[in-house]
């Protein structure tokens, strides 16, 4: 079916990541739409938010900002109105919520979620462990992870990892290989929660099929075949039972999903020391 598209503008004083992760979970409830996103990021004075005003202007549609400056926001409305266009302050009603419960004023500090604090370092920490530790690199070094993600090939380890590093999740990622055995690091390694992740036989044949196609390569080679893959699923089971590691099956699961799961598993981690 194809998508009926429109016209979306997110104005922030910061990243615009916040506007994007809302606005996109919000799309995915009308079927059949897709939005046109136009990014206006770091709007912090008024000549910038003309640039996105005469954006708006030669694009109509849907308008959502985070603007913690009173005279940008107004600014903003007041030219919405004008161009009458629908235009939805996405901060405002949660801050004004907070400043009553808490009985105090807000600090209306554009970007505040993104200065430079330990929780952002400790993010870019995370991210590089990440890169360094996928796809079974560097196992000299997984006893410093905080997850490792276990699994055949498509069952959204690397994915998953990004999103937990994203987090603050020093996280690794082995593949088991059809035939061979598991490495021996992951064998002995303590620290880390180590997590096994699933696909229904399926699943893989799809994503193990497309992934084939997409490298120009063979469909006749085990690596697709359904028989072989049930055999790696079994054995893969087998050890994340030997371990006694917790499972998460991912058919059906968004990423967002798998990773918030494994997030509810190491806050419980007790890690060995």
């Amino acid at each position: 079916m194809t998508a009926n598209p429109f016209n979306l503008h997110l104005v922030s004083d910061a990243t615009g990541e916040t506007l994007q992760v809302l606005a996109r979970a919000a799309i995915t409830q009308f079927e059949g739409y897709e939005s046109d996103e136009f990014i206006w990021s770091m709007v912090r004075s008024s000549a910038q938010l003309q640039l996105a005003i005469d954006g708006i202007q030669q694009s109509p549609g849907v308008v959502l900002f985070t603007l913690v400056d009173g005279d940008l926001r107004r600014d903003l409305i007041n030219a919405c109105r004008s161009l009458e266009m629908p235009c939805v302050d996405v901060l405002d009603p949660t801050i004004a919520t907070l400043r009553d419960f808490l009985h105090t004023e807000s600090k209306n500090q554009p970007g505040s979620q993104h200065t430079l604090d330990e929780e952002y370092f400790q993010r870019i920490d995370a991210m590089h462990f990440c890169l360094q530790h996928d796809d079974g690199q560097s196992l000299q070094s997984i006893h410093e992870a905080d997850v490792v993600l276990v699994g055949v090939s498509r069952t959204s380890k690397t994915p998953t990892s990004m999103y937990l590093a994203n987090r603050g999740i020093k996280a690794a990622n082995i593949p088991l290989v059809s035939g061979q055995a598991a490495p021996e690091e992951l064998e002995k390694v303590r620290g880390p929660l180590v997590v096994g992740l699933v696909n229904s036989v399926k699943r893989l044949v799809e994503l193990r099929r497309s992934r084939l196609l997409l490298l120009n390569e063979s469909a006749n080679t085990t690596y697709a075949d359904e028989d072989e893959i049930k055999k790696e699923i079994a054995a893969a089971r087998r050890l994340f039972t030997r371990h006694q590691w917790p499972v998460i099956d991912v058919t059906g699961r968004s990423i967002e999903e798998t990773a918030a799961a494994i997030l509810k598993l190491h806050a419980k981690w007790d890690r060995p020391t």
